[in-house]
């Protein structure tokens, strides 16, 4: 495994994290067990949930997973850097939600009792919140901080002039900000490419891409649509959308001799903003998979094949501007 800092922080984590948004609700707590154990044996020391994650199962179940897999002893805390996120609804009542130093830092006590851990190596923000200050966002992150309870900060869903002005305000009180943005990014979906991540690499920010296969988009759809008696609908329909895209993409894959999915995460390892793609498994098999996109190498040629068939951006304002 390979392992490269979070954005300008001291903080080591390995080139792929696990996403944990299935477990608890679509993968059995003692499967996803077995999926971090796995992954944690295979070098892969960065975790990533959510309070809200756990759905059909309640809010916060994911989170209460992660803590009965920590609660097994054998050093799984120590050797795991642990991001999790607040911003969504835990409640229906009006100071359960966004981003105000209320809602923070009783959330992010929630959390630790959940995962019945001592602190959270990151904790992000999982969208903005644009009617929070940022002083009275780091007000709260930096009592977290000085208890020992959040080592480090991160974004989710971050606009880049966002990013600067949450970066310039934790300046002014010399704090250390942000050192992580989760976006959006994936061959298909590659906005974030314009300023996002520009303003990321400037400011030491680490990427941290989520949905890298576009929901099962890259990962084969067209193969498995065909193998399958029936499509949902939903699918169904973006399938369509990009059919003559994922049409080239699946044949120069076979041609790469590496299946989709391998190919559309490690592209993601080649982008030189790029700290770590989240794969999220329902199954041990699909961890397996996201382990094998470690070893695809990518030549010059073919990324260049692949920005033919997913045309990306170049920075703004060199995108649009004379």
């Amino acid at each position: 495994m390979d392992y490269t800092h979070l954005g300008r922080s001291g903080l080591q984590v390995s080139r792929l994290c696990l996403g944990t948004m299935n477990f608890g609700w679509k993968t059995e707590e003692a499967d996803s067990h077995a999926i971090m154990d796995r992954a944690l044996a295979e070098g892969v020391n960065f975790f990533d949930t959510a309070n809200v994650y756990g759905f059909d199962a309640g809010k916060g179940r994911t989170e209460e997973v992660l803590g009965s897999w920590f609660g097994q002893g054998g050093g799984r805390r120590e050797k795991t850097v642990l991001a999790t996120k607040v911003y969504g609804g835990m409640s229906d009542w009006p100071n359960d939600t966004f981003l105000s130093a209320r809602n923070i830092v009783r959330a992010c006590e929630a959390s630790l009792r959940r995962m019945g851990t001592d602190w959270i190596d990151l904790y992000q923000f999982h969208h903005v919140d644009l009617a929070t200050p940022w002083e009275e966002i780091w007000q709260a992150c930096e009592t977290l901080v000085a208890q020992g309870k959040v080592l480090y900060v991160g974004s989710s869903n971050h606009a880049a002039w966002q990013l600067v002005a949450a970066n310039a305000a934790a300046d002014r009180r010399h704090f250390l900000g942000l050192v992580s943005e989760q976006s959006h990014y994936n061959l298909l979906t590659r906005h974030v490419e314009l300023e996002v991540l520009p303003a990321a690499k400037h400011l030491g920010i680490g990427v941290i891409p989520w949905s890298p296969l576009a929901g099962g988009l890259l990962a084969g759809a067209l193969e498995k649509a065909e193998g399958a008696r029936r499509s949902e609908e939903r699918n169904q329909k973006r399938i369509e959308q990009h059919r003559p895209a994922l049409e080239r993409y699946e044949a120069l894959c076979r041609e790469l001799g590496h299946a989709p999915a391998d190919v559309g995460v490690a592209w993601l390892l080649h982008q030189p903003a790029v700290t770590a793609p989240i794969v999220g498994p329902r199954t041990m098999e699909q961890l397996e998979g996201g382990l094998r996109a470690l070893e695809v190498t990518l030549d010059e040629a073919a990324l260049a094949r692949l920005d033919e068939i997913f045309p990306g951006y170049r920075p703004a304002p060199v995108e649009y501007a004379w």
